[in-house]
């Protein structure tokens, strides 16, 4: 009689447990190990999605406010010669990049006074000055994204590993035990399809965060191009001397 009680009683204290602790006591310190490394991975992935979006979303704002600024302006140099500052904005870098270029090779090394035209090699220089910065600028904004690509590609198939493991290490003990019960096996089956759902759980919002950031950051290079594009032509037609 008190065996059956003992084991009624064991069930009972089972079934009150909630699933994820009673499966989280039944996994393998092998699991264990994977789900910690995955709960890192995500806590970095959220920190890089949360960090990238602030820097993106700040960086549109002040695009659009320095595209409006330089549109108004009469002159290409004029918000260089005023020497705007706006700390944080890809076009800004552009055009002060540009701008500095471009004042080098008008300055005249006489007295220093700014020469009318440019010749067609200086404006090459220009361009390039451009160009480069374009490509700083959008690897600046790419920093970071490789983090959630690992997370994406390389979570599940951690979570994998941890769930062959645990299902390794169950047939393992049941083979030993030569018991073959549903009992038996469920615990340990279960303990081993925690890791590929936590896989899952970091691969899941990695996957949408990746693709939304990389969605808006081809949207910001493509501008930064044009904006090259139209300040280039800009100081062609303003300091480029016709042949």
């Amino acid at each position: 009689m008190n065996v059956p009680i003992f084991l009624a009683a064991a069930g009972s204290d089972r079934s009150n447990t909630p699933e994820l602790l009673y499966v989280w006591g039944q996994a393998t310190p092998e699991a264990k190990v994977i789900i910690f490394c995955l709960f890192v991975f995500s806590i970095i992935a959220w920190f890089v999605m949360f960090t990238k979006a602030i820097q993106m979303r700040r960086a549109t704002k002040l695009n659009l406010f320095f595209g409006t600024e330089f549109k108004s302006q009469k002159n290409v140099l004029g918000m260089f010669d005023r020497k705007l500052q706006v700390d944080g904005c890809p076009m800004f870098m552009v055009y002060q990049a540009g701008s500095l270029e471009l004042d080098a090779r008008l300055k005249n090394n006489l007295d220093g006074s700014r020469k009318k035209f440019v010749s067609l090699k200086g404006m090459e220089h220009v361009k390039r000055s451009l160009e480069n910065t374009v490509a700083q600028e959008s690897l600046k904004l790419e920093s970071g994204l490789i983090l959630l690509a690992i997370a994406v590609s390389g979570a599940p198939f951690l979570g994998l590993l941890g769930t062959v493991w645990g299902v390794m290490s169950t047939f393992g003990h049941i083979a030993q035990q030569g018991n073959a019960s549903l009992a038996v096996m469920a615990p340990g089956v279960a303990a081993a399809l925690i890791t590929t759902v936590a896989g899952l759980l970091v691969a899941i919002p990695s996957m949408f965060g990746y693709n939304w950031l990389v969605h808006n950051l081809r949207v910001m290079t493509v501008a930064l191009d044009n904006f090259a594009q139209e300040l280039i032509s800009k100081m062609e037609t303003e300091y480029l001397e016709d042949d």
